[in-house]
């Protein structure tokens, strides 16, 4: 851009309180910022365990506090353990009166089966005794023999049945005893349940970490000692900071300058007289709203950090810096030096004792420096404001009187 050198400010102003920089030649910077916000490359949840309705709702009973380290084993959260508590002895003493009832029940059957063996026993002499009659009732009269062989008909039919009777009852009891046991089963498993519960109400943590809580959207705050909660709901985030990035969102006009690897410069806002450098990992393919009321479109990017420090934690709010080019022995000046009127741009260069209004020609600009190719010499000095606004002021006002 091509500027004309306005003559009509052309004198010089003596002052001593206009802010002055130097023309520095070097690498020029060809720079984006933007904004963004810390968060661990690998993270690990911790939910709610994944428990019967049985139980009822989880209620925290206690809890590690947001911020805190921990090392691995160490306990995050305690769940009210009332109603588990209670169904294991509910489950304890049903277990119990089922073993009883089962001992009783083998007695009986016991009893029962030596009733009927006897009773068995009995017929079967019956029958012993009824089949020798018969044998020796050759010399009875047809009519007794008739009596007596019906007699062992009889007798036979008794222990036929008296047999049955005692199989029956054998099947009879197994299968009480089966169901019975069934039962009994059902109880241990509830048992065992409710005590598996019981140790998943004590949440340690596998790994070391920095204590995130999650929200609770229920009450809008995260999670504290008394609030409920449903299973396998995620109630800590327990980051690795050893690999950090930061997440930033590039507008559509700049996306174009963005690419993968490129070299960015990383200040937490709230420690600004730290730096950490990374690097461009990932830019979206796709653009999306920048807010929901907005129709700005952002590209979200990452960018991974070459450096890890106890003062970067997720959720920090981090200026970067991405270095999209540099370019070796250039000429510039602050921005906030160069003025524009028109299609002309100008500096006010230091002259002796004041300034002279001064074309430039002007190249790439960052957010800081703006590239001079022509009009000023590596040894000047220029203002960084206009060094006669006072008297511009003064003929103004002076005007209007």
């Amino acid at each position: 851009m091509i500027l004309a050198l306005l003559a009509s400010c052309g004198g010089k102003q003596a002052t001593d309180d206009v802010p002055t920089a130097a023309v520095t030649r070097g690498v020029f910077y060809v720079d984006l910022y933007e904004e963004g916000e810390i968060e661990a490359v690998n993270s690990l949840t911790i939910s709610s365990p994944n428990i019967s309705w049985r139980y009822g709702n989880l209620k925290i009973a206690q809890m590690v506090k947001d911020g805190d380290e921990v090392n691995a084993g160490d306990t995050l959260i305690v769940f009210d353990p009332t109603e588990v508590q209670k169904a294991i002895v509910d489950a304890e003493s049903r277990l119990e009166i089922s073993y009883a009832e089962l001992e009783k029940m083998k007695a009986q059957q016991e009893s029962e089966l030596e009733e009927l063996k006897a009773d068995y026993e009995v017929t079967r002499i019956s029958q012993e005794i009824s089949k020798i009659r018969f044998e020796s009732a050759v010399y009875e009269s047809e009519v007794k023999k008739k009596e007596i062989e019906l007699n062992l008909e009889k007798a036979v039919i008794a222990l036929d049945n008296a047999r049955e009777t005692i199989e029956n009852r054998e099947k009879i009891q197994k299968e009480d005893i089966k169901q019975k046991e069934l039962s009994i089963g059902q109880y241990i498993a509830r048992l065992e349940e409710a005590r598996s519960t019981l140790r998943q109400l004590s949440i340690v943590t596998p790994s070391p970490g920095i204590v995130i809580i999650s929200q609770n959207w229920s009450s809008g705050n995260k999670f504290q000692v008394g609030d409920q909660c449903w299973t396998g709901q995620p109630l800590i985030q327990l980051p690795d900071l050893t690999l950090l990035k930061a997440k930033v969102n590039i507008n559509e006009v700049d996306i174009a300058k963005i690419s993968k690897d490129l070299p960015v410069e990383i200040k937490p806002d709230a420690f600004s007289d730290s730096l950490f450098t990374g690097k461009v990992l990932t830019v979206a393919n796709l653009a999306v709203n920048k807010e929901r009321t907005s129709n700005v479109k952002v590209f979200p990017s990452e960018i991974i950090l070459n450096e890890s420090s106890k003062n970067l934690l997720p959720g920090l709010t981090v200026s970067c810096r991405i270095i999209i080019d540099k370019i070796e022995n250039q000429l510039f000046v602050p921005v906030e030096g160069v003025h524009q009127e028109g299609d002309k741009f100008f500096v006010f260069k230091k002259k002796g004792g004041g300034f002279v209004k001064t074309e430039v020609e002007t190249g790439l600009t960052n957010s800081d420096y703006v590239i001079v190719t022509s009009g000023l010499d590596d040894d000047d000095r220029i203002a960084l404001a206009d060094p006669f606004a006072a008297e511009k002021e003064a003929a103004v006002q002076s005007k209007s009187k």
